[in-house]
């Protein structure tokens, strides 16, 4: 039994769908197709209920999923603890790269089992779910996240900033009050693409959001470049990489704090996970 068999099933399992798994996978479908057939085989069983509508997963399905999980799992773990030199370390993060992630890629390629990172931009959910499954071995994310079967460890905290247009009338202030920004301006992103963020920044408010959410991160981000009473809160590190013609960055004061945390695999050694947390933190 191979681990590319067991992968590619997960993936088909996730998706339902093995077009979509072949995309994710970067491979072609019938390649999909026949690695999940031939674990059927070894395994004696169907993992899959494939019709010209849906795909399914049979109880025997449910049942391995759970198990080809854990197993990818041990995989990472076997890797990490094998010391290599340069071995890749999958990192799942936000779309940009922070003062933050750079320092600690070059703390994480030193000492005596230097690591070469790999950067993979996914929303979270997905960074959590391929963490779960072994394609990553360790996440980064914002604010408290439901992470059943992932060890998840607070690293850092950060401020939240405001992001308006250079029209906007704080634009060239240099610090301003959450309360003294207009309600009905703020744009927000939909939880399902950061749920830690998002419930951090909810909470920070001081009444329900006005408006509904704008989609995206990227979403947010243009709709507030093209209007003057329009903002958004990101991340101090995130919100710097954020800076461009259109838009402003402009600290809260007082300041609102937002934590950090790694999240890493069950089966992630401890010894691991705190050389992790040690190398993105404060």
């Amino acid at each position: 039994m191979e681990l590319r068999s067991l992968q590619y099933f997960v993936t088909v399992a996730e998706e339902l769908h093995f077009g979509r798994a072949a995309e994710r996978l970067h491979i072609v479908q019938p390649a999909v197709s026949q690695q999940v057939s031939r674990l059927e085989r070894e395994l004696g069983v169907t993992l899959l209920e494939r019709s010209s509508r849906r795909v399914r997963l049979t109880p025997a399905g449910e049942r391995v999923l759970e198990a080809a999980r854990e197993t990818l799992a041990a995989a990472a773990r076997v890797r990490v603890v094998a010391g290599v030199s340069a071995a890749a370390l999958r990192i799942g993060v936000a779309s940009c790269v922070t003062e933050r992630l750079d320092r600690a890629i070059t703390v994480l390629g030193g000492g005596d089992r230097p690591a070469e990172p790999v950067l993979v931009g996914l929303p979270v959910p997905a960074r959590l779910d391929a963490v779960r499954d072994g394609t990553l071995d360790l996440a980064l994310v914002h604010g408290t996240v439901a992470a059943p079967g992932l060890t998840v460890v607070r690293a850092w905290s950060e401020p939240l900033h405001a992001i308006v247009s250079r029209g906007h009338a704080a634009a060239e202030k240099p610090s301003i009050g959450l309360g003294d920004l207009d309600p009905a301006g703020l744009r927000l992103a939909t939880r399902e693409a950061d749920p830690g963020l998002h419930d951090a920044i909810v909470a920070a408010l001081p009444g329900p959001p006005v408006r509904p959410v704008a989609g995206n991160m990227v979403n947010v981000l243009f709709e507030v470049s093209n209007d003057p009473r329009g903002w958004a809160l990101l991340p101090a590190e995130q919100a710097a990489e954020a800076s461009v013609d259109r838009l402003r960055t402009v600290p809260l004061d007082p300041p609102l704090l937002v934590d950090g945390y790694v999240v890493t695999s069950a089966a992630t050694p401890p010894s691991c996970v705190e050389s992790f947390v040690a190398a993105f933190a404060d």
